[in-house]
């Protein structure tokens, strides 16, 4: 059964919020797509939740406008807006039974008994609550209580769910299976998912486009891979990970792409990576690490600082001569021994896989 209803259209033109001189958000402009999963990212007060709330109806803007499906809902209150909601801490019932935590949306919209449980049926098959119906929250495990929060969400069919770090309080391994679970329910029920995380790889793992926030403004909306390989400017390119930033001088278009020194070596840069500047970012997994000068690509000599076991993966400091740090890691198996902090070695990418930024 298609829990459902047609997914929803979301417009920000301009929206803004102040709370007296604080610019908590500052004219947030984008579209959310029907049936798309877009992730809200950036760092403790960047914005992202006061955009969510806004949404939701919980909050009202300064300035600018919302529309849904072309319609002004800017100032139409959360509660005809009709969105799902899960909030950081489940919010539930605890003097309700998990089957009537699920129900309680349907019996405020006034349905049938007979509607009622046959939706509240297939929502706890939908997130594995069999045999849990009849227990209240203090009798469930934090995983379990999140799935009641999602099957109470989705249960009256929203065109729009709204997830508020929904996994902040779960372990590692419990966060692995609720994401799967939610990109299952959302292929499922093609609703539209706005999600809200400070979590970078979660952010990659489940969206459809990742929307970057620092200091109340977007930085860049695009989908996972184009805002990791390309990020927009400097603060998207560090908070998503690591990366490695080389000042260059005298960069300069070349043919069908651009050269550049770093220090006393030239580096080549592909054509797609960008009008020429004063730096070139890679990211980790791009760069290799040898005893040896390899014979082709670009390649910087470096002096090894550190080495950090990390099980499948070996992690390595390096210092380019007279230049930045770099930080590299290869697969343990594959790491030379004599990569040894005090070493020398050399550092070596694909002129295709840096880029100016």
């Amino acid at each position: 059964m298609q829990i459902a209803k047609q997914a929803a259209e979301l417009t920000a033109q301009g929206i803004g919020r102040t709370y007296g001189d604080f610019h908590a958000l500052d004219d947030i402009s984008l579209t959310i797509g029907r049936g798309e999963f877009l992730t809200l990212l950036g760092p403790s007060g960047s914005g992202k939740t006061t955009f969510l709330m806004i949404l939701a109806g919980f909050d009202r803007p300064t300035s600018g406008t919302l529309f849904k499906d072309g319609a002004d809902v800017t100032r139409l209150p959360a509660e005809k807006r009709a969105f799902g909601m899960v909030f950081q801490g489940y919010a539930l019932f605890p003097h309700m039974s998990v089957e009537k935590n699920i129900a309680f949306p349907l019996q405020i919209q006034g349905q049938s008994g007979t509607q009622i449980q046959s939706r509240v049926d297939d929502m706890i098959d939908r997130v594995g609550l069999r045999g849990h119906e009849k227990k209240r929250p203090a009798d469930l495990s934090g995983g379990q209580q999140q799935r009641v929060a999602l099957a109470r969400a989705l249960v009256f069919g929203p065109s729009v769910l709204l997830l508020d770090e929904p996994f902040s309080a779960l372990d590692k391994n419990l966060r692995g299976s609720m994401q799967d679970e939610v990109r299952r329910l959302h292929q499922e029920t093609g609703t539209t998912f706005v999600f809200v995380t400070h979590d970078q790889s979660e952010a990659l793992a489940l969206s459809t486009r990742v929307a970057i926030f620092n200091q109340g403004k977007l930085q860049q909306v695009a989908s996972p891979r184009d805002i990791y390989e390309r990020p927009a400017n400097r603060f998207v390119a560090e908070f998503l990970g690591d990366i490695n930033i080389l000042p260059l001088a005298g960069a300069a278009m070349n043919g069908n792409g651009a050269v550049a020194r770093c220090g006393e070596q030239q580096i080549r840069i592909a054509s797609a990576a960008g009008a020429p500047t004063a730096h070139l970012a890679i990211r980790p997994e791009h760069m290799a690490l040898s005893t040896e000068r390899p014979a082709a690509g670009n390649v910087l000599p470096v002096t090894i600082e550190a080495v950090t076991y990390l099980g499948p993966m070996t992690r390595f400091a390096a210092r380019v001569d007279a230049g930045p740090s770099l930080v590299l890691e290869t697969p343990t198996h594959a790491t030379t021994p004599n990569l040894v902090p005090g070493s020398h070695a050399w550092v070596s990418w694909k002129e295709e896989q840096g880029y100016f930024l």
